[in-house]
Protein backbone atom coordinates (compact mmCIF):
# COMPACT_ATOMS: atom_id res chain seq x y z
CA UNK A 1 0.00 0.00 0.00
CA UNK A 2 1.30 3.07 -0.91
CA UNK A 3 0.55 6.73 0.36
CA UNK A 4 0.49 9.81 -1.10
CA UNK A 5 2.01 12.99 0.17
CA UNK A 6 1.08 15.60 -2.64
CA UNK A 7 -2.42 15.75 -4.32
CA UNK A 8 -2.19 17.22 -7.70
CA UNK A 9 -5.51 18.53 -7.78
CA UNK A 10 -4.74 22.49 -7.12
CA UNK A 11 -2.38 24.84 -7.31
CA UNK A 12 0.25 25.74 -4.90
CA UNK A 13 0.10 29.19 -3.07
CA UNK A 14 3.40 29.93 -5.56
CA UNK A 15 2.12 29.28 -8.35
CA UNK A 16 -0.95 31.68 -7.56
CA UNK A 17 1.46 34.10 -6.34
CA UNK A 18 3.34 34.05 -9.68
CA UNK A 19 -0.06 33.92 -11.83
CA UNK A 20 -0.92 37.49 -9.84
CA UNK A 21 2.59 38.69 -10.18
CA UNK A 22 2.28 38.45 -13.51
CA UNK A 23 -1.22 40.06 -14.34
CA UNK A 24 -0.58 42.67 -12.00
CA UNK A 25 2.75 43.65 -14.60
CA UNK A 26 0.74 43.32 -17.53
CA UNK A 27 -2.19 45.38 -16.00
CA UNK A 28 0.65 48.08 -15.04
CA UNK A 29 2.10 48.21 -18.51
CA UNK A 30 -1.36 48.69 -20.01
CA UNK A 31 -2.64 51.59 -17.86
CA UNK A 32 0.81 53.27 -18.31
CA UNK A 33 0.05 52.87 -22.54
CA UNK A 34 -2.86 54.79 -21.55
CA UNK A 35 -1.60 57.18 -19.95
CA UNK A 36 0.76 57.85 -23.05
CA UNK A 37 -1.66 57.58 -25.16
CA UNK A 38 -3.81 60.22 -23.56
CA UNK A 39 -1.06 62.63 -23.75
CA UNK A 40 0.03 62.23 -27.07
CA UNK A 41 -3.83 63.03 -28.38
CA UNK A 42 -4.22 66.09 -26.64
CA UNK A 43 -0.53 66.88 -28.57
CA UNK A 44 -1.93 66.03 -31.82
CA UNK A 45 -5.00 68.27 -30.77
CA UNK A 46 -2.80 71.20 -30.29
CA UNK A 47 -0.63 70.49 -33.13
CA UNK A 48 -4.23 70.26 -35.42
CA UNK A 49 -5.60 73.38 -34.10
CA UNK A 50 -2.32 75.07 -34.44
CA UNK A 51 -1.81 74.03 -38.16
CA UNK A 52 -5.60 75.39 -39.11
CA UNK A 53 -5.28 79.03 -37.15
CA UNK A 54 -1.85 79.34 -39.10
CA UNK A 55 -3.58 78.37 -42.26
CA UNK A 56 -6.45 80.63 -42.03
CA UNK A 57 -3.78 83.64 -41.09
CA UNK A 58 -2.09 82.88 -43.98
CA UNK A 59 -5.09 82.78 -45.86
CA UNK A 60 -6.11 86.01 -44.65
CA UNK A 61 -2.50 87.45 -45.88
CA UNK A 62 -2.37 85.93 -49.51
CA UNK A 63 -6.49 87.40 -49.81
CA UNK A 64 -5.40 90.93 -48.58
CA UNK A 65 -4.85 93.47 -51.06
CA UNK A 66 -0.52 93.38 -51.28
CA UNK A 67 0.43 96.93 -52.24
CA UNK A 68 4.04 98.75 -51.95
CA UNK A 69 2.71 100.80 -49.06
CA UNK A 70 1.35 98.60 -47.16
CA UNK A 71 3.23 97.86 -43.58
CA UNK A 72 5.79 95.34 -43.66
CA UNK A 73 6.44 95.73 -40.05
CA UNK A 74 6.36 92.04 -37.73
CA UNK A 75 3.01 91.85 -36.35
CA UNK A 76 1.90 89.67 -33.05
CA UNK A 77 -1.16 88.99 -31.47
CA UNK A 78 -3.04 86.24 -29.14
CA UNK A 79 -6.14 84.77 -30.65
CA UNK A 80 -9.62 85.57 -29.21
CA UNK A 81 -11.60 82.85 -27.16
CA UNK A 82 -11.61 79.92 -27.76
CA UNK A 83 -8.21 79.65 -29.15
CA UNK A 84 -6.78 82.23 -26.23
CA UNK A 85 -4.20 79.47 -25.39
CA UNK A 86 -2.13 80.59 -28.78
CA UNK A 87 -0.40 83.40 -30.01
CA UNK A 88 0.62 84.10 -33.47
CA UNK A 89 3.51 85.90 -35.65
CA UNK A 90 3.84 86.96 -38.53
CA UNK A 91 6.68 88.40 -40.34
CA UNK A 92 7.93 89.56 -43.70
CA UNK A 93 11.01 89.36 -45.60
CA UNK A 94 12.36 90.60 -49.04
CA UNK A 95 13.14 88.04 -51.49
CA UNK A 96 15.46 88.37 -54.63
CA UNK A 97 12.71 89.31 -56.89
CA UNK A 98 11.97 92.91 -55.98
CA UNK A 99 7.60 92.38 -56.28
CA UNK A 100 7.87 89.55 -53.79
CA UNK A 101 7.80 89.08 -50.19
CA UNK A 102 8.40 85.94 -48.25
CA UNK A 103 5.73 85.97 -45.53
CA UNK A 104 6.50 83.49 -42.76
CA UNK A 105 2.91 82.77 -40.33
CA UNK A 106 3.49 80.90 -36.71
CA UNK A 107 1.63 80.15 -34.15
CA UNK A 108 2.50 79.18 -30.95
CA UNK A 109 1.30 77.85 -27.83
CA UNK A 110 2.95 76.37 -24.28
CA UNK A 111 6.31 77.36 -23.29
CA UNK A 112 8.70 78.29 -26.10
CA UNK A 113 11.60 76.91 -25.22
CA UNK A 114 9.49 73.33 -25.84
CA UNK A 115 9.36 74.47 -29.63
CA UNK A 116 5.62 74.59 -29.53
CA UNK A 117 5.10 76.23 -32.80
CA UNK A 118 3.75 75.59 -36.53
CA UNK A 119 5.24 77.50 -38.82
CA UNK A 120 3.89 78.20 -42.25
CA UNK A 121 5.88 80.09 -45.18
CA UNK A 122 4.69 81.67 -48.35
CA UNK A 123 5.19 84.50 -51.21
CA UNK A 124 3.35 87.39 -51.65
CA UNK A 125 3.25 89.23 -55.17
CA UNK A 126 3.54 92.93 -54.61
CA UNK A 127 0.51 94.71 -57.08
CA UNK A 128 1.90 98.22 -58.27
CA UNK A 129 4.91 100.33 -57.89
CA UNK A 130 7.95 98.77 -57.87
Amino acid sequence: MSVRFFDKRGFTLLEVMIALAVVAIALVTLLGLSNRSILVQERIQKLTRATLLAQQLMSEQEVEPVSAERSWAPQEDVFADPFSEYRWRISYQDTLITRVKQVTVEVLWGAEEKNELVRLTSFLPIAGGG
